[in-house]
């Protein structure tokens, strides 16, 4: 059954169809490319929106109920416009109820009905929060008449994360608002400059492989780094005039190192800076075709990742291994892989010819089950528009 329909069956037969035809719109998740961990460092990253993401029927109400279904996890949610305080028991829904409350300020919103149903793999790191936030303000948007310029939307969305208690950077909710077709997108996280830079990958494809592992240590692991970066920054503050790590060149890095006291932060500054200079190399790299240039990139941020930040974890690690190793053994064949997100599970991101996909997949997905007992899922991914009505 086409997508879009089953999300209008879903709808109608969750909601009714007395009400009216309800409006449908698609939010993409993303994939990161390059430059992990650097976005709140003030540093460039370069993701892409996705084909899949989430997908939402939307209605308006009479009265001031707001009504939600997950067609994923089979899970209805209630609240009234008069209650949009944060609610741990309202789980998922605190994400859309965020929205709300910050659209609230600055327009007179009704009730609504909203049947949501995702594409993306839960707990992939493919920033499905994300992808939820920015569904919900341009379905709100379109459906209350507000017009908001989508780089303020990205900000909003992070925002709504912040009402979570996730204390995320700008890079999420710009890919998936912001995305363009066959484009990635090099965003500066400190001005918020961006521009997009086509996706030339000729024969190649993007190819995702999602560990299946638990990401149990993201969320806390991510802020432990955040803290570490702010300390080896107030260190470097006292020998230089910065106000972000990634406001340091290499050489720059190197010579001031030193007013860093301890080894842990001066290894998580250490990759921070590099890699935000391996990010703007890497979308040099892209814009002249040179993929090879690319691929040393990536691999040199997973292991920057793995070594220096330590966020890889065994997961990604045992599929990092073998997606490297048949690059290596099948010249042509891999363009550049490496992990792709926050890290401690979640997903690889690898740029493969088409030719050796199925190849790939086979080595790769044998190679991980054997050394996590866990199988890997493998998705094709097509580079998506940003969210819009559909």
């Amino acid at each position: 059954m086409d997508i879009k329909q089953q999300v209008l069956d879903g709808f109608y037969q969750t909601f009714g169809a007395e009400g009216g035809e309800p409006k449908l719109f698609f939010s993409p998740g993303r994939v990161n490319l390059i430059g992990e961990h650097i976005d709140y460092n003030g540093g460039l990253v370069m993701p892409c929106a996705l084909s899949i993401g989430t997908y939402g029927a939307v209605r308006k109400r009479s009265d001031n109920v707001v009504k939600l279904y997950s067609g994923n996890f089979s899970s209805a949610a209630e609240f009234t416009l008069d209650e949009l305080e944060y609610n741990q028991k309202h789980g998922w829904a605190n994400y859309p109820k965020a929205v709300v409350s910050l659209l609230s300020e600055r327009t007179t919103l009704g009730g609504f009905e909203m049947y949501l149903y995702g594409t993306l793999p839960n707990g992939s790191g493919l920033s499905s929060s994300a992808s939820i936030t920015t569904l919900f303000f341009l379905a709100l948007e379109n459906i209350f008449g507000v017009t908001i310029d989508p780089v303020e939307r990205a900000q909003l969305c992070q925002r709504a994360e912040f009402f979570n208690g996730v204390n995320c950077g700008i890079m999420d909710p710009f890919a998936c608002g912001l995305g363009k077709k066959d484009h990635a997108i090099l965003l500066n996280c400190d001005t918020l400059e961006y521009k997009h830079i086509p996706l030339a990958l000729g024969d190649y494809r993007i190819v995702i492989a999602n560990t299946n592992s638990k990401r149990g240590l993201a969320d806390s692991k991510y802020n432990e780094r955040r803290a570490e970066c702010e300390q080896a920054l107030a260190d470097l503050k006292t020998v230089t005039n910065i106000n972000e790590l990634c406001d340091l060149t290499p050489e720059e890095f190197e010579k001031h190192k030193h007013a860093i006291k301890d080894e842990i932060p001066k290894q998580r500054a250490e990759h921070a800076v590099y890699e935000n200079f391996r990010t703007k190399d890497a979308a040099r790299a892209l814009t002249e075709g040179k993929l090879d240039e690319l691929a040393a990139h990536m691999v040199a941020s997973h292991v920057s990742l793995r070594d220096l930040y330590d966020v890889t974890g065994d997961a990604l690690d045992a599929m990092f291994a073998p997606s490297y190793e048949y690059g290596e053994a099948n010249i042509g064949s891999v363009k550049g892989t490496r992990m792709t997100g926050a890290g401690f599970g979640g997903c690889s991101v690898s740029i493969v010819h088409k030719d050796a996909i199925d190849g790939f997949i086979k080595y790769v997905g044998e190679k991980y089950l054997a050394k996590t007992g866990t199988e890997a899922s493998f998705y094709i991914a097509e580079v998506s528009d940003g969210a819009l009505a559909i």
